[in-house]
């Protein structure tokens, strides 16, 4: 059953680090150089990573188990783009290379959020279904 709302959870994750890593724009270097997930190899593979992994958790509808599984491993990509995000804000000493943080920065965030809550979704289908072959 594709029409839950974990679907849209998902759905919202894939769109969120598919495609807004490609519009907005992750910092700014003290030169004005705008940097976009394009330009840097890690957070692009990560983003593309994430949004295929919430893309194939998204019609694998008939496996829960693996289906939250699944998000749970996409949690833990975007917490490690996350901390590399964290990471590369601290490590630059002073004005030297990062000026200005981006908002796309943020996007690990709101994707690890709709994440969770796809996986509450789909932890209540289980108890759901469980429910009712216990009254069988």
């Amino acid at each position: 059953m594709i029409q839950r709302i974990q679907t849209l959870y998902l759905a919202l994750a894939a769109i969120i680090t598919g495609v807004f890593p490609f519009v907005l724009h992750l910092w700014k270097t003290t030169t004005d150089v705008i940097v976009y997930a394009a330009d840097t190899t890690f957070a692009l593979l990560v983003f593309l990573a994430s949004a295929t992994t919430s893309v194939v958790s998204i019609f694998m509808f008939k496996n829960r188990k693996s289906q939250f599984v699944l998000n749970r491993l996409n949690i833990i990509l975007n917490f490690i783009l996350l901390i590399a995000f964290v990471y590369c804000s601290i490590t630059a000493s002073g004005e030297s290379e990062i000026s200005e943080k981006g908002v796309g920065m943020t996007l690990p965030i709101i994707s690890i959020v709709l994440l969770v809550l796809a996986n509450k979704a789909i932890k209540k289908d289980e108890d759901l279904v469980k429910s009712v072959d216990r009254l069988r």
